[in-house]
């Protein structure tokens, strides 16, 4: 039977049930058609390749788990990712990492599984990402290893937070095929990750989350960051403060301590200021926001040590919107007066009613449109990039309503898409970590599955074809739901209602699987869906092929 761990006791919170839960027993290998794999009790990675309906082979086991996964206590459930044509990541839920050379997987002849490399990494993870590539000139391998930790600190919320840790393992040195880790680092977040995949280059890392992850520091990066903070703290205070009024603007700079009247050089004229203490470059000079009467402008050092420069508006009654054009090294302060009679001016634009005028045309939204299906159980989940160096995220996008529906591998050379929720819809996104104009790229779209799906309370694991010819979703017991792309029809057809001919239909299929025994693994290829239960693997045909 599959090795599938329970959850015990102490993993009680929503984020367990979601990265542990729910995880999906089934591995898909993209690189080779119709090819999966699932560990079983006994600690064998088996595998299941199809090439013909007709004749099946019974699982075969291409590798054997070295450590006796009963003995561990705390266990997850082993996993495994397909980093190349030749490379497979593998943890067995005890929280050591194997990094396996598996030659071209998929046929007895040329599948040899080695391992070259393997270390304890910590606590128990499962293995959610990886990518194989040459950086270097030396082979490396990036990782993404998800935790779910206790929190002492978090006394407020689960008592839990979400790691993902991301290991870099390389050749040691060219030809000596000895493999080391280079780079280990740790973002941590409080919900677990909807999505998370490193890019092909092994440069940048993209997360779907409901809420943010940040990069954890080790101490030498936290004193660099603290000397930059208070750098740039010192440049934030203005230097000088100003106030306007209808017919004057007033200037105040604080002065150093040895300054004197007679260091003090302030040249007016109608269009520009400069203002020099002793022999240092000016403090500020460049040409005024509007032109002032130069002949009537002062300035005296008041008894706080603070010089005050007083200008005569030319043109009164004229707002000035900065005092030296391009100059943002100064402060403006507006007093309640004018902001109250900003206020005022813009008082038309606003309203204390929530929808001043409901026989408007087109209202701002109608709540009773909705139906239950579409409340969102959270709101607000984001898409991530970070950078592999700088740590820090370069894109954003908050998803707000366009809910996270599933992933699935298009190309494997590419990062794996997900499936968003487009009102009805559901749309595939295309990530490309290379194009940074164009960095996510809209590939398919299935017509109401975002609706269709929303009604099915049982689901489980969702899943499409990677030629996008149809979407399938599972519930946790016998049920496949299937839904096809609309095809033309062969006869005429008329929709009733509107009278007008129907083109083309989008069929949707049921499959009911003789099993007793929950569903623990999806996948979904061109021409063959695969449900893993407890005991069982079944193939469902959907196309046929070409």
């Amino acid at each position: 039977a599959v090795a599938e761990v329970q959850l015990r006791d102490d993993q009680y919170t929503l984020d367990h049930m979601r990265a542990f839960g729910m995880y999906n027993y089934l591995h898909l290998d993209s690189w080779h058609q119709d090819n999966v794999y699932y560990v079983d009790q006994f600690g064998r990675v088996m595998n299941l390749s199809v090439t013909l309906d007709t004749a099946l082979q019974k699982p075969r086991e291409v590798f054997r788990l070295p450590t006796d996964l009963t003995a561990c206590d705390n266990r997850l459930c082993a996993s495994m990712h397909f980093s190349s044509p030749t490379w497979v990541t593998l943890s067995d839920g005890t929280g050591r990492l194997y990094f396996i050379k598996s030659g071209k997987r998929g046929s007895s002849a040329s599948e040899k599984w080695e391992i070259v490399f393997n270390e304890e990494l910590g606590s128990p993870f499962i293995v959610a990402h990886s990518v194989s590539f040459v950086k270097c000139d030396a082979h490396s391998v990036a990782v993404l290893l998800l935790r779910v930790e206790k929190d002492e600190l978090d006394t407020k919320g689960s008592g839990f937070h979400v790691t993902l840790e991301w290991v870099t393992i390389a050749e040691a040195k060219e030809g000596d095929h000895r493999y080391e880790i280079i780079k280990r680092r740790v973002l941590q977040g409080k919900s677990v990750p909807h999505y998370a995949a490193i890019e092909p280059s092994g440069d940048g890392l993209m997360i779907v989350s409901h809420k943010p992850f940040t990069f954890m520091q080790s101490e030498s990066d936290k004193l660099e960051e603290n000397d930059e903070a208070e750098v740039s703290n010192e440049k934030k205070d203005p230097l000088y403060y100003w106030q306007q009024t209808e017919d004057d603007v007033t200037i105040t700079v604080h002065l150093p301590q040895d300054i004197t009247r007679d260091d003090i050089k302030i040249h007016f004229s109608p269009d520009n200021i400069c203002v020099t203490l002793k022999d240092q470059p000016p403090l500020m000079e460049g040409k005024l926001y509007s032109s002032v009467d130069h002949e009537s402008c002062t300035w005296i050092i008041k008894e706080d040590k603070s010089l005050e420069i007083s200008l005569i508006k030319k043109n009164e009654g004229c707002r000035w919107s900065e005092l030296i054009v391009g100059d943002t090294r100064g402060e403006f302060i507006m007093d309640p007066s004018q902001c109250s009679e900003i206020a005022e001016s813009l008082m038309h634009l606003t309203s204390e009613v929530m929808n001043p005028n409901p026989e408007k045309e087109k209202p701002p939204c109608n709540a009773q449109e909705l139906e239950e299906c579409d409340a969102f159980l959270e709101d607000g989940a984001s898409l991530c990039r970070f950078d592999g160096d700088t740590l820090k995220i370069t894109h954003i996008i908050n998803l707000g309503s366009n809910q996270y529906l599933f992933s699935v591998v298009v190309n494997p050379k590419e990062m794996p898409c997900f499936c968003l929720r487009h009102d009805v819809d559901a749309l595939l996104w295309q990530p490309h970590s290379d194009q940074p104009e164009n960095m996510w790229e809209h590939i398919a779209t299935f017509n109401a599955l975002g609706y269709v799906q929303a009604s099915k309370q049982d689901k489980k694991f969702m899943a499409c074809a990677p030629d996008y010819s149809y979407a399938a979703l599972c519930e946790c017991l016998r049920r496949v739901f299937i839904y096809r792309q609309p095809t033309p029809l062969a006869t005429v057809l008329y929709n009733r209602k509107e009278g007008r001919q129907v083109g083309q239909v989008a069929k949707q299929l049921v499959a009911t699987l003789e099993a007793n025994d929950p569903i623990l693994g999806f996948q979904a290829t061109s021409e063959r869906l695969f449900v893993l239960t407890t005991k069982t693997l079944f193939l469902i045909k959907v196309n046929s092929g070409n």
